[in-house]
C-alpha cells in the first residue's frame, strides 16, 4: 500500500457534489436542460458560409478620426 493513498479521503467539494446530487437527484437532467436552451444546436454550415463571405474585414485604427 502506497504511504499516499488515502481511501477514506473525500474532499469538501467532493462531499458537497454528492449531497447535493442526493438531495436534487434531477439536477443533472435539469443541467443537461440548460445547456441544451444555448449551445447544443444544429448548426447550418450554408448560413455560416453565406456570413463568412460578406463579411467585411475591420481597418485598422477605427476609433481615428479623419482630421
Amino acid at each position: 500500500m502506497s504511504f499516499f493513498a488515502r481511501p477514506d479521503y473525500k474532499s469538501d467539494t467532493t462531499q458537497f457534489i454528492e449531497q447535493l446530487r442526493a438531495q436534487k437527484p434531477d439536477l443533472e437532467a435539469r443541467q443537461l436542460e440548460g445547456r441544451a436552451l444555448l449551445w447544443d444546436k444544429n448548426v447550418d454550415s450554408e448560413i455560416w458560409q453565406d456570413y463568412r463571405a460578406g463579411r467585411v474585414e475591420q481597418k485598422p485604427y477605427v476609433y481615428q478620426t479623419k482630421a
